[in-house]
């Protein structure tokens, strides 16, 4: 038998494989509570024959703007924390058409202001706009400059825009101060605080470990805005009346525009798993618990593939089958 015979013989084995169709790379953002759910990703990736490189920790734009730059690529490149819609206009900025986006990976994604309970209830507060009024918003004041202290959101995150908007769009810059830094360290404070009997205010979000923490209805709870006012959508009013001032997101799968077409099978797994926003909830309550080494979150995705193995390979045949 020919070299060149063998030569071919091997290259189409590896190809039905799929070990050689692609190179993928896998963009970890540098938020630590989302490396579990790109790690479920990137095992069931391995789990369909593709070798998977893993970034280290790299911004939302970053992310954003490497994908962009490999729209017609032959390669993958992906991430598996798109917020729908939050992060939409920083897609529109770089061009959709460089993108692919998939279905909802994880749903019910809630986000908004809270305060402690206690001083909810004793000083009637159920808006952000009350703290318009310098009275209300000293209560949350613990730099001593007059203005409520709000924990909020990192520059970058998406969320700091809205932020932003509102405080315009509400009158609020003369009585709330945004802070932000280091979000986990910020947040820090914000429950030492709350240990010790102090008003809080802050922004959070979930899936995200901290209404574990403080946990809405019992130890806090969420204020609503008096009219929608967002730079991403005209309304944030849910169903039922209550408006956050945030619309609820979905985290989906977002990779260059390239996938959906050069990699069918990898597209459909992209579009058909799902992941529960308590799972990804509780998952983050154990790394804040200390389990958040490398290898206990590995761990983790392990005893997650484990225990949804029916329907991981489900996921498995069906992207398989996609030609």
């Amino acid at each position: 038998m020919s070299k060149k015979i063998i030569l071919g013989a091997l290259v189409s084995l590896l190809l039905s494989t799929g070990l050689s169709a692609a190179k993928i790379t896998a963009l970890k953002t540098n938020i630590a509570e989302e490396s579990f759910q790109m790690k479920i990703v990137v095992e069931l990736l391995k789990k369909m024959g593709y070798d998977v490189k893993m970034t280290n920790d790299v911004s939302y734009d970053i992310a954003y703007q490497t994908i962009a730059n490999n729209a017609t690529s032959d390669d993958v490149y992906f991430i598996a924390s798109s917020w729908d819609p939050l992060h939409n206009g920083k897609l529109e900025a770089l061009g959709e058409d460089k993108f692919a986006k998939y279905s909802e990976f994880i749903s019910g994604c809630a986000q908004g202001y809270l305060i402690d309970k206690k001083t909810a209830e004793k000083y009637n507060i159920k808006y952000i706009n009350d703290l318009k009024d310098p009275k209300i918003a000293k209560i949350f004041d613990t730099n001593k400059d007059g203005k409520a202290d709000l924990t909020g959101c990192n520059a970058g995150w998406g969320c700091e825009k809205v932020i932003e908007y509102q405080l315009d769009a509400f009158g609020l810059r003369d009585t709330i101060e945004h802070n932000q830094g280091e979000y986990s360290a910020l947040i820090a404070d914000t429950i030492a605080n709350y240990k010790t009997g102090k008003p809080i205010l802050y922004y959070t979000w979930t899936p995200y470990w901290v209404s574990g923490k403080l946990v809405p209805g019992k130890d806090v709870v969420f204020l609503q805005v008096t009219k929608s006012a967002n730079p991403n959508q005209s309304s944030t009013k849910l169903p039922n009346g209550v408006d956050y001032g945030f619309a609820v997101n979905s985290q989906k799968i977002v990779s260059n525009a390239s996938v959906k077409t050069k990699h069918k099978d990898i597209a459909k797994l992209f579009d058909i798993v799902k992941l529960s926003v308590n799972d990804v909830s509780g998952q983050n309550m154990l790394m804040t618990n200390g389990q958040k080494k490398e290898k206990d979150i590995d761990r983790h995705v392990k005893m997650w593939l484990d225990n949804n193995k029916t329907k991981v390979e489900a996921w498995i045949k069906e992207a398989k089958a996609v030609k």
